[in-house]
């Protein structure tokens, strides 16, 4: 059973930075697009970036230059460093993935199998 747990939210001001991490466990597959999406109230989940098996991102054009994101396939966990966070930052963080064998992720939510029950990130102004 695969699991995805999502921990170092929380709140900071604008111009902080914080460092998500997802762990996954149960996740054998060798080909894959893992990554983070947000949901701020009220709006529709988002593509935040993604990576595939072979390192490949993609990011929203809304974090490039801000955020970073990265792997540690040894210890099976997703990082994602945020800098220069900004107000418009602030939502649950999800991270998410699914069996692929692509260099072309798809940032459309509804194309990920595997969710993490999100950290929350509050960015104030």
């Amino acid at each position: 059973q695969v699991q995805l747990v999502e921990s170092g939210g929380g709140s900071v001001q604008s111009g902080g930075s914080l460092r998500l991490s997802c762990g996954a466990s149960g996740y054998t597959y060798s080909s894959y697009c893992i990554g983070w999406f947000r949901q701020a109230p009220g709006k529709e989940r988002e593509e935040v970036v993604v990576i595939d098996s072979r390192g490949s991102t993609a990011y929203a054009d809304s974090v490039k230059g801000r955020f970073t994101i990265s792997q540690d396939k040894a210890k099976n966990t997703l990082y994602l460093q945020m800098n220069s966070l900004k107000p418009e930052d602030t939502a649950m963080y999800y991270c998410a993935a699914d069996p692929r064998d692509t260099t072309d992720c798809p940032v459309y939510p509804w194309m990920y199998s595997y969710w993490g029950q999100g950290t929350q990130v509050t960015v104030s102004s």
